[in-house]
């Protein structure tokens, strides 16, 4: 019986299961963004994600992943619920997930301040994390909804890093305006895609950045 005991005491005082990044993917599917560009976004990313160094560092981190599409106000949904991914085999259906997904708004206007609430909330959900990113990718200015700057403040409070992949195109820097205006916390970054062309390499690079130190700091607590 006292074994029993000692062994229920365990199982519920026993930490919960280490995660050291939380990475929520923000994908745009604003009216500017035509069908061959959406493919071009949810194919690029499934391929990043499959890229070698991204799922070592996924698996490393015990990473927790979601993806939100967000177009205007009032129109941003997490359809990819957090994903806790613990070995390869879940990184690779994270990413076959992200290759059948479906886009389910098409015309509709740019609240990038919006889409950085909906984040900010889905955070709570995997506060347990030591690292909380929101990766949004876009390509244009915020045209409706609250203005993104005035979304940081709180983003920064929470300990919320947000990075942006920007996809240059009709708009005059754009990767100036996501530097002053959307991107927040330590070591933010903006990577830019010269065009839809150029997404899929930038997003690997991009997904590399933000995940793949997870590796030397995991390795940093083992010695």
């Amino acid at each position: 019986m006292r074994r029993l005991l000692l062994a229920a005491t365990m199982l519920w005082t026993a930490p919960a299961a280490a995660c050291d990044l939380a990475l929520l993917l923000a994908v745009d599917v604003s009216g500017s963004v035509d069908e061959d560009e959406w493919r071009i976004q949810r194919d690029g990313l499934a391929a990043a994600l499959r890229d070698g160094l991204v799922a070592e560092a996924l698996v490393a981190a015990e990473a927790q992943v979601a993806l939100m599409q967000w177009t205007g106000t009032g129109r941003q949904r997490v359809t990819m619920p957090w994903t806790r991914i613990a070995d390869f085999a879940a990184a690779d259906a994270l990413a076959g997930r992200v290759a059948r997904e479906r886009r389910i708004w098409r015309n509709f206007s740019t609240a990038v301040g919006e889409a950085l609430q909906v984040g900010l909330a889905e955070m709570a959900q995997v506060a347990h994390c030591r690292r909380m990113v929101i990766d949004i990718s876009g390509d244009g200015r915020s045209n409706e909804g609250v203005p993104p700057a005035e979304v940081r403040g709180r983003l920064e409070l929470a300990g919320i890093t947000v990075n942006a992949l920007v996809i240059e195109g009709d708009e005059p820097d754009l990767t100036g305006w996501y530097w002053e205006n959307v991107i927040t916390g330590e070591g933010a970054f903006v990577v830019t895609a010269n065009g839809y062309e150029d997404y899929p390499d930038r997003i690997r690079q991009k997904l590399i950045r933000e995940t793949a130190r997870q590796i030397s700091s995991a390795a940093g607590r083992d010695r």
